[in-house]
Formats: structure tokens, sequence, C-alpha cells
């Protein structure tokens, strides 16, 4: 496993997903809302990994099933380390974020954070 310079938080939805890529200062880098398509999510991978020069990023997303396995399997497809962030790792961890309300920027802002934090994330290949 590479050393990752680039955070990839993905909350996950039925028709759309929200992408939010910080750094390893937990600025932004990008935010992104893209459909539940393939076109949409094959461009987004490359758009994503452009922003590193290395190539290093660490996607994580809150869900494995459902609404997110399209996602889940391009990403594997395209050699792409993937975490899983559990929902309830991150219903304790979003009382620690500023900002009132649920958006799904914050969500996946939120779990590119904890993926950065992270010191022995769950590999999503393995559940």
């Amino acid at each position: 496993m590479t050393q990752s310079s680039l955070w990839a938080g993905i909350d996950a939805g039925k028709a759309a997903h929200h992408c939010v890529v910080i750094n390893g200062d937990g600025r932004r880098v990008l935010s992104k809302r893209v459909a539940n398509d393939e076109i949409a999510l094959l461009d987004l991978i490359p758009a994503v990994n452009e922003l590193d020069e290395r190539g290093s990023v660490q996607w994580a997303i809150d869900l494995n099933s459902g609404g997110a396995a399209l996602l889940i399997i391009l990403l594997l497809n395209h050699d792409q380390e993937l975490l899983y962030i559990p929902g309830r790792t991150m219903h304790y961890a979003s009382g620690a974020y500023r900002g009132d309300g649920k958006t799904d920027a914050k969500d996946a802002a939120i779990i590119a954070d904890q993926a950065r934090h992270a010191q022995r994330p769950a590999p999503i290949a393995s559940l």
C-alpha cells in the first residue's frame, strides 16, 4: 500500500454520488457531484487521479452495496485503492465536524478526512 497524498471521499447515493478530494492538510482540492452512471464515473476516476502527479489517491466510500455497487466495481477494476468507512464511524465522526445539517458534500468530505486519519482502515475488497 503506497502512502497517499490525496484522499477522495464518496458519499454514495442511488442516482448520484458526491466526491470530495482533500490533501494532506485536509483542504478541499475538488468537490463534485457525479451521476451514478458508468460514463460519468469513468470520467471521474482519471480526473481525480490527475490531481496528484504521483497518482497516490486513496478512495473511500460509506456504502459497500446498493447504489455504490457500480462505482465500487469500476474503482476496483481500475486498480484504485478503496476503503470502506462504515456508517457507524460516519455517525460518530460527523459530530466532530463544523457546520449544521447534512449535505452530500459535507459527508463526502468527512469520509475523505476519516480515510486520511485512519491507521488501518478495512479494504473494501475484503467485505
